[in-house]
Formats: C-alpha cells, structure tokens, sequence
C-alpha cells in the first residue's frame, strides 16, 4: 500500500488557518487556530538540508500526522511516504534494488541480516544530537552494537489480548490459544517470526531454532490453529477487537492501548511462555538520494517535545528519555497513563521471561517457507 501526502508551507498553512477563523464570522484568526500556526517547536538544533523531498518507508499507522505536517512546515521539506506491514516486505523491497528511500524502520532481528547485504549505511554520529536524549537501556543491543546503523524508535512486546467481556476464561498462555472454543474468533499478527516463534514456545523451542524438525513440528502444530484464526493482520489488528469482530489473539502493545481505550474490557495477559520482545528502529538505506533530510528528520521528529505525542497516538514502550520527561511536566495525565499501565510500562519480571527474536542466518528462508505454506494452505 502506498500513501503519499503532500502538505503546504508554513506560509500556505497559515492562510488556511486564517481562512477557516474567517468563516467562524470572527474576521480574525480564533485562538484554537492561532495555536495550530505556532504548535511547532523549533528544531533544535536546526540542521543544514538543501534537498527539497524526504522518503519514508516505515510502518503502517506508526508517525503522527502532525509530526509529518510540523517537519514540512519548519524544514519546507515535502515528506513523501510508503508503508509495509512487515519487516520482511520492507526487506524484499529494498533487496530488490529499491533504491529511493532515505529512511526505514528495521525491527531488530531483521538489521543484521540488512547490514551483511549492505542495505544500510553507517551513521555519522556527529550529525545526530538527539543520540543525547534517547534511554541508553535500548541503545547498544546486539543486533546492532554500537548503534553503527540504527537508532531506537519505539520498543514492545507480543503478548495475548483478550476481550474480558466475551471471553469467559481468559488464555494464560499462548498454547491456550489452540483449544477449540477460541475457532473463528481470533486475530494474530501477520509477522512471521512473531507467530512462528510463539508456536516454537509452545512446543518448549526456541524462538530463534534453526532446526529443520523442530520448525516442521512448529509448522505443523501453526497449521492447525490457523484454521481458526479469523485475521491476520499488522495493519490494524485492534479495528477488528473494537468492533467485536474478534476476541482474543495475539497483538503489539500499542494497539492493545488504543483497543482498551474504546474497549474498556480489553485485556493483555503475558502468557506463562513469556511474551516476544521487540525493538523497532530507523535507519538510513544506502544510497538515500536525502540523506541530509534523513537526518534533520531524526533530530526533529524525535526531540522531545514533538516525540511526546507518540504517548498519544501509538502507545507502544518509548526509548526516548526527553520525550517522556516533556510529558511528565507538561500532560501528565498522558505520562501517568504510561507509566501506570503494565501494558507500556512493561513489568522487570516480564521483560526477564521475554524472547527476543534474533537473526537466524541462513536459516531464514526456512521460516519464510514455513510462512509461505501457513498462509498459502
């Protein structure tokens, strides 16, 4: 799917904003508008960019709106966007020799294999002063030490959510999930190395086995609980959970937050297996045609007091200490909210019980074929 939006200057923004206070019959602009024409803060600092156009590729309903429209306005950058709904298709797209794209967001496991076929070229930290305001608990991980590639957008978990409301005995772990009462109403994750790996759980496997039996008992036992399954999807899983078209299933943290918020009697259980952890990250392809835009996106999407809307619009568990910090002084309703909730916030004995999916090497095609066949069948 593509979606491409193009937005005014800061000039053209205002001249709406004045439009629209002049048809309240004001004749001049209201309050409410006049805050919109000066709701973005100044990137800090300001970065050098001759380039005109920013390319994204990125995950589906990840980026505020408002992000998007506060970039083009400061920068006078038109901000063009492709979406995937999984790091696989983002990969195929660029091993396929996609080559204009200035930043995409890499889960973790899938950045070493990115980085041995030279997809992905190394920052220049001098160029990248927000490095200062982002957590060090999710710099310098495995998949990329050193942070030669990557910088840490959002982070979460995989874990089972559960309509308490329709649900009369509510999963505790993810094998839970193949008893027959739950046929027809479930929804899972369109991610390949999330649900192939839960189903490893539940045959005491690791997440990351390369085994071959082992990965056709996983693909196996898969076979049988997608029959059941009513959806997969990693575009809006929780759509289906508001509107009571599903029930329970398998989702990222984010979209159990915003479920919950229509849906009160939504709940998210950690199985007894331990949840699937996960880091999302941005990145810059080689060969990015604006990498001078790429970098002032970085600096200016993520300062704090841009990056704090994130708590609002995709909930999922912020790695950006200034971010948090700006909303502690100033919503904290949305900063408590956060910090409260053991969905975001994840629990120290949960994170101990979590598995972090890794590269796999050469056996990748494996679970690529596993996948293929599951979802084919």
């Amino acid at each position: 799917m593509r979606l491409q939006r193009l937005w005014g200057t800061a000039a053209g923004l205002l001249m709406a904003l004045i439009g629209l206070a002049a048809c309240g019959g004001g004749g001049q602009m209201s309050e409410q508008a006049a805050e919109q024409a000066s709701a973005c803060p100044e990137p800090n600092p300001r970065m050098e960019v001759t380039s005109t156009d920013l390319n994204l590729f990125v995950w589906t309903e990840y980026i505020p709106q408002n992000t998007i429209e506060c970039f083009e306005e400061v920068y006078g950058i038109r901000v063009n966007k492709d979406e995937y709904s999984s790091s696989e298709e983002m990969y195929a797209k660029l091993s396929a020799g996609a080559s204009n794209y200035d930043l995409v967001q890499p889960t973790d496991y899938i950045v070493p294999l990115m980085v041995r076929q030279g997809l992905l070229q190394e920052l220049e930290k001098s160029k990248l002063p927000i490095l200062e305001s982002l957590d060090p608990n999710y710099l310098n991980l495995s998949f990329d030490p050193g942070n030669r590639y990557t910088l840490p957008y959002q982070a979460g978990t995989d874990a089972i959510v559960v309509n308490t409301a329709t649900v009369e005995v509510a999963p505790q772990s993810y094998a839970d999930l193949w008893k027959p009462d739950f046929a027809g109403r479930l929804v899972m994750l369109d991610d390949p190395r999330a649900i192939i790996g839960i189903t490893l759980l539940t045959l005491g496997y690791d997440v990351n086995t390369t085994d071959l039996a082992q990965l056709e008992a996983a693909k196996a036992k898969l076979a049988e609980l997608a029959q059941g399954v009513k959806l997969f999807d990693s575009d809006s899983p929780k759509t289906a959970l508001i509107a009571g078209d599903v029930d329970l299933g398998v989702v990222w943290t984010g979209e159990v937050v915003l479920a919950q918020r229509e849906v009160p009697s939504i709940a998210y259980i950690y199985p007894t297996e331990g949840p699937i952890l996960w880091q999302d990250n941005y990145a810059i392809p080689t060969g990015a045609p604006h990498a001078d835009a790429a970098y002032a996106w970085l600096n200016y999407s993520l300062q704090g007091d841009l990056f704090w809307q994130m708590l609002e619009e995709f909930p999922y568990t912020n790695p950006n200490t200034a971010a948090l910090e700006y909303a502690k002084a100033n919503h904290p309703e949305l900063y408590e909210a956060y910090m409260n909730s053991n969905v975001t916030n994840t629990p120290a004995d949960v994170l101990q019980s979590g598995h972090r999916i890794e590269d796999v090497g050469d056996a990748t095609p494996l679970y690529d074929q596993v996948w293929t066949e599951i979802k084919g069948g």
